[in-house]
């Protein structure tokens, strides 16, 4: 499933690129997308985003490092509370490094 806007680009060039994608153009379907990055948004929006290329790929390389630690994706802290695993796992990696 692909979820994009109304663009009237869209399924022309999606059949062209990726005709086995299933084009899914209902009203708030990406809103999964939207809110997996609400919290990064939230955060630059004070510092009026970045001026940099290798800043924006600093940032949006920890924010993903942070947000798999939570959701579990690593073998870190995983027998941790969730609501404990950020620390869990930076005590784990603090004492392998």
């Amino acid at each position: 499933m692909l979820p994009t806007d109304k663009a009237p680009v869209y399924p022309r060039l999606l059949d062209e690129l990726l005709p086995e994608a299933c084009h899914v153009d209902a009203a708030r379907e990406n809103n999964r997308i939207e809110a997996d990055h609400g919290r990064l948004k939230a955060r630059l929006r004070p510092m009026r985003g970045l001026k940099r290329l290798r800043s924006a790929q600093t940032i949006s390389a920890g924010h993903a490092l942070v947000r798999n630690i939570r959701r579990g994706d690593y073998e870190l802290a995983i027998d941790t509370d969730p609501h404990l695993r950020l620390a869990a796992a930076f005590t784990e990696l603090t004492l392998a490094i």
